[in-house]
């Protein structure tokens, strides 16, 4: 068998059935991963914000942090489980989750605290954003099922900005 009959093979393995045309499949899984991509980075950027935060508010940020982390990672599965069943391959790597990202990373040494909490609110709203361009195209392609998971998504990523926003707050400002 050459390498390109084995290919084949192996793709149509993986060829879910789905009542989306090629094109939606395309569109939709292309979305679906874009976002998946941006959830993994929010994740490990929440993540690394959780385990470097310092400070006088440590202990409500960091608790704060640690329970956003464990929603943002919740969907996950789910996202990833929606471009399979709408036909389409996901993520593999880390470096797919790379190539596809728009969250960017934060490697710093160190971040102020308030720095940390700024970032991230404008992570989640720029998420929620990308989540809405993505249910728009579900509703265009009729995936219903993909607009209603992310309109729990957007919920609760909006959530996040309005708690990251006020925990940000500086006084009565």
């Amino acid at each position: 068998m050459t390498n390109r009959e084995l290919r084949s093979r192996q793709k149509a393995a993986l060829e879910t059935p789905t009542c989306f045309s090629p094109e939606a499949t395309r569109d939709l899984a292309g979305a679906l991963n874009a976002l998946l991509a941006d959830v993994f980075a929010l994740y490990l950027k929440t993540k690394n914000f959780h385990w470097h935060v310092s400070g006088p508010h440590f202990r409500d940020y960091h608790l704060l942090l640690d329970e956003q982390g464990a929603q943002i990672f919740a969907t996950t599965d789910e996202l990833a489980e929606r471009v399979r069943k709408v036909g389409g391959v996901t993520l593999r790597s880390i470096g797919h989750i790379a190539r596809l990202q728009r969250i960017l990373d934060n490697d710093a040494d160190y971040v102020d605290p308030q720095d940390m909490l700024a970032e991230l609110r404008d992570d989640n709203n720029a998420l929620a954003a990308r989540m809405r361009e993505a249910h728009s195209l579900c509703d265009e392609r009729g995936d219903v099922a993909t607009a209603s998971l992310l309109e729990n998504y957007i919920d609760e990523a909006e959530r996040r900005v309005w708690f990251l926003f006020e925990a940000g707050r500086r006084g009565n400002a």
